[in-house]
């Protein structure tokens, strides 16, 4: 491994294309033997630097630090360190009057919050993931099922004592529990180190260490490889959208706005009250890039979902009038943030194919997952949060008054390819006052159920990639916190258990069926059979593949509507794949015994039709395996 820091090396660094800092920055063995440590940090403003620590009982004159040519790297080296090694760096700039001891910018662990002394790690760990990893190389997202179960560790399950489960633990119990309800990966919210726990991850201190609540990096490697080997992917949270102003970490870091910008109007976000970084600066490029790469290098991880994309492209997002700075052209486009996020995703793709690169962007930004080259972002996949506030708003809706609001699912597909789309109904829906998802259906204690399996199911046959937050599987009434586990003791209930079994016949039900997953994003995978019966709140459409076509009808009102029929284009059998109504998910049972054959009775304009029975509130996939 390459951990030189030459003249080429500090060149790529200050020109903002050095992709894997993390292999020449922060404190690097460099003898083995020796236990030899080298330190390098980037202080361009300081005239003193020093590294300090438990080894040199934490005196700033013992191990001063110099400048390696005009690069603004500091750099010294200090024998006989143990793994485990507490340190910081103390930084001097007589100008401004500065000196303060911050943390390691590259370090690989931290100590556990609310202490803040960065921790020298050593590199043991032996993977058994290698034929993932092979595999992974030759997948294309687009035409495979993905099926995220989004997950914050410190709340997931927690000991009696209220304590969360450290990585290790969660590797033996979250990782059987997701492969038995056979999602294909997890997604954790961010892991990266941060100081307050109720961010839930989102104020990060720092970009390449792994939490400490949950235990060592090499904890999170063993979580990591036991999700491969059983056949799971992962997917980060990573945050490079904006970070924690804590005294310690990134701000201001040598006396200079290094990474964040100087002028408040472009370097503090008015709402979150965080630093916004400097993607103008090619250092700063350096550092996120090589903390993007470093999730997936080092960790083996599978993705990163980008968070906040809007908050980095829009100069003026959360401002009023007067409060940011216009563009070179007088917009209110970001230009290094968009050239920024271009890059990472380029160099993201050509060195790990087959990972995933997700945005979390809730405007209309044109080509979010276009092609760079096109004038795109280039991400792999869009979070779809308009169809998240859409269905939930209809979902919300007494069933006598949905017909009014038909539009709201109708139309998705009139921009449903205009992106490379994922359906989440993540995290951000089941706090601060909104509800669980069982909660915010409409209706009776039955109804909200249905109504919950009902929206389950429809989110599975939309076209896109989807995504479910840790929970609703177990139809919670209670709202998500970080402070208090799952409410697991709700699976003794029938009408719970039934919403677990749904989630899991749900995700082999999309697995084990190209139709509902290889042309999420071709016009040919997705046809109407009805999309205008509003009256009865009904609607009705085909997925298709090369060979199969299933089709999904779904039923908005509480009233069981026999013999209604379905325009299709053969008349063949069509079996019964799902039927949210069934008994074994806690619903009624109405429904079709199986299956339907088609008659030779033109229906909505096409050849032959089914009679079918939906049920209440419900949801049926009918599949026909004869389709050419």
């Amino acid at each position: 491994m390459d951990m030189n820091l030459d003249d080429a090396t500090l060149y790529l660094f200050n020109e903002g294309t050095l992709f894997r800092m993390y292999r020449h920055f922060g404190a690097q063995y460099v003898d083995l033997p020796r236990k030899t440590v080298r330190f390098a940090v980037w202080a361009p403003a300081a005239n003193r630097v020093s590294v300090i620590g438990d080894f040199n009982h934490w005196d700033r004159s013992r191990n001063p630090m110099h400048p390696l040519g005009s690069s603004g790297v500091y750099v010294t080296t200090v024998e006989d360190l143990e793994p485990g090694t507490l340190y910081k760096y103390y930084i001097e700039n007589f100008e401004q009057g500065f000196s303060k001891e911050k943390a390691d910018p590259l370090a690989f662990a931290m100590e556990m919050p609310p202490k803040t002394a960065s921790v020298l790690m050593q590199w043991n760990y032996v993977w058994g993931d290698g034929e993932w990893l092979k595999n992974r190389e030759q997948i294309d997202v687009r035409v495979e099922p993905l099926s995220i179960y989004e997950v914050h560790l410190g709340s997931w399950r927690k000991h009696p004592d209220g304590t969360s489960l450290s990585y290790r633990e969660l590797a033996d119990i979250l990782v059987a529990y997701v492969k038995e309800r056979r999602f294909t990966h997890i997604e954790l919210l961010p892991i990266m180190e941060h100081p307050y726990y109720g961010s839930w991850g989102y104020q990060t201190t720092s970009y390449f260490a792994p939490s400490s609540r949950y235990g060592t990096p090499q904890d999170l490697m063993y979580f990591i490889d036991c999700c491969h080997r059983q056949g799971i992917g992962v997917i980060l949270d990573w945050v490079p959208s904006h970070f924690a102003t804590d005294d310690f970490s990134l701000g201001e870091f040598d006396g200079t706005h290094l990474y964040e910008h100087a002028d408040p109007q472009q370097g503090v976000h008015p709402q979150w009250h965080s630093y916004l970084f400097n993607y103008a600066r090619n250092e700063v490029r350096s550092f996120l890039i090589s903390s993007a790469l470093f999730w997936l290098d080092y960790f083996h991880v599978d993705g990163l979902r980008v968070d906040a994309v809007s908050s980095m492209l829009y100069l003026d997002f959360g401002r009023e009038q007067g409060q940011w700075i216009a563009n070179r052209y007088g917009g209110h486009e970001n230009l290094d943030a968009i050239t920024f996020l271009q890059q990472v995703n380029r160099v993201v793709r050509q060195t790990f194919p087959g990972t995933v690169m997700i945005a979390e962007e809730s405007t209309a930004w044109p080509g979010v997952t276009g092609k760079a080259e096109n004038g795109g972002l280039g991400f792999d996949l869009k979070w779809d949060m308009g169809w998240m506030h859409d269905t939930l708003y209809y979902m919300g809706k007494d069933a006598i008054y949905r017909r009014h609001h038909h539009d709201l699912l109708t139309f998705r597909p009139m921009y449903a390819l205009s992106e490379q789309f994922i359906l989440p109904l993540s995290h951000d829906e089941v706090v601060h006052g909104k509800g669980s998802l069982l909660e915010k259906m409409s209706g009776d204690q039955w109804q909200k159920f249905a109504n919950l399996r009902l929206l389950l199911a429809y989110m599975y046959a939309v076209p896109g990639k989807k995504l479910l937050f840790m929970g609703a599987e177990l139809a919670q009434w209670r709202e998500w916190s970080h402070d208090r586990q799952l409410d697991w003791e709700l699976l003794d209930a029938p009408s719970h258990l039934g919403v677990s079994r749904l989630v899991e016949d749900l995700n082999r039900i999309y697995s084990q069926n190209p139709a509902l997953f290889v042309r999420d994003y071709d016009p040919g995978g997705f046809e109407w059979c009805d999309w205008s019966d509003r009256d009865a709140s009904v609607l009705s459409f085909s997925r298709k593949s090369d060979k199969e076509e299933v089709l999904c009808v779904f039923n908005f009102t509480p009233v069981t509507r026999y013999d209604y029929r379905l325009g299709v284009w053969e008349r063949s059998f069509w079996q019964e794949i799902l039927n949210t109504d069934s008994v074994w998910y806690g619903g009624s049972n109405q429904g079709n015994w199986g299956g339907v054959t088609g008659e030779d009775k033109p229906w909505q304009g096409k050849p032959a039709s089914l009679n079918a029975t939906l049920p209440p509130l419900g949801a049926v996939f009918f599949k026909r395996e004869s389709y050419r």
